[in-house]
């Protein structure tokens, strides 16, 4: 999720997401100009009244919701939001689903589309375990906020598109730029698909492999920082992640903290 280079994964994703950009940028839609820099995380701000359910049925027009980047909880101001991102994954998906349903903790899944396209299944299973689907573009391009306003359209349209179908239509209720890199163009597309722009306060910087130990130290120390958390399901060995989680969730229950989704 953070910006980083040299991730092989990511370049085959965006590899094969490169013929849907071509087809793309071919329609009128797209025909925009270059993107402007847009914000980055920054702490959480107070609590939002309960969210909405999270089914929103394909077909049903979206109700666009608020452009800026959200970071607070739903569940007020002794709750997290645990988001999970880039799967699904075949292997690690599954693991970080059964932690999350040991703790009766529920979560947010920032999906990459190809991956979701990739593996309906998984996305069906987040879905009916009661987690809410946000789209992390096609191709997990960590420079959007460098390209063009209609590479940012066919990242973001395309992805919602490829979640919503592989989920059987439960559309994303989020959008969380990769890196951070959000541009207002991008928040505003968002979020007029009814897609909340989120963002983070706790990276528990599990993409880098510190080891278990050093995840669950940086939530420890950074929770004062606000309640969004973010973890990986996919990208490579993922299972620091799940051995983190299974420490973390039950420490967070034990300093009085529940769980809540992110404000919509």
């Amino acid at each position: 999720m953070v910006r980083s280079g040299g991730r092989g994964w990511y370049g085959k994703v965006l590899a094969a997401a490169l013929g849907v950009t071509a087809v793309a940028a071919m329609t009128s839609f797209w025909n925009a100009q270059a993107g402007s820099p847009g914000g980055r995380p920054a702490q959480a701000g107070v609590s939002a009244p309960p969210a909405e359910s999270p089914a929103q049925p394909q077909g049903r027009k979206s109700t666009p919701v608020s452009a800026e980047i959200a970071h607070a909880s739903d569940g007020g101001a002794r709750s997290v939001n645990i988001t999970i991102d880039d799967g699904p994954d075949p292997v690690w998906t599954p693991q970080v689903l059964e932690v999350l349903r040991e703790n009766g903790v529920k979560a947010t899944f920032c999906m990459v589309g190809t991956q979701a396209r990739a593996h309906p299944d998984l996305v069906r299973t987040v879905v009916a375990a009661g987690h809410r689907l946000c789209d992390h573009t096609v191709a997990h391009d960590v420079t959007m906020d460098r390209k063009s306003e209609a590479y940012q359209s066919q990242q973001i349209l395309d992805a919602e598109r490829m979640i919503t179908e592989a989920s059987g239509g439960v559309r994303p209720l989020y959008y969380r730029a990769p890196g951070g890199a959000f541009t207002p163009y991008s928040r505003h597309l968002a979020a007029s698909r009814g897609m909340r722009p989120l963002g983070w306060n706790i990276d528990s910087k599990d993409f880098e492999l510190p080891g278990t130990a050093a995840m669950v130290a940086t939530v420890k120390n950074e929770i004062s920082n606000g309640p969004t958390l973010l973890f990986h399901d996919a990208g490579g060995d993922r299972s620091q992640t799940v051995a983190a989680l299974r420490e973390v969730l039950p420490w967070l229950k034990e300093q009085g903290y529940a769980f809540g989704f992110p404000v919509r």
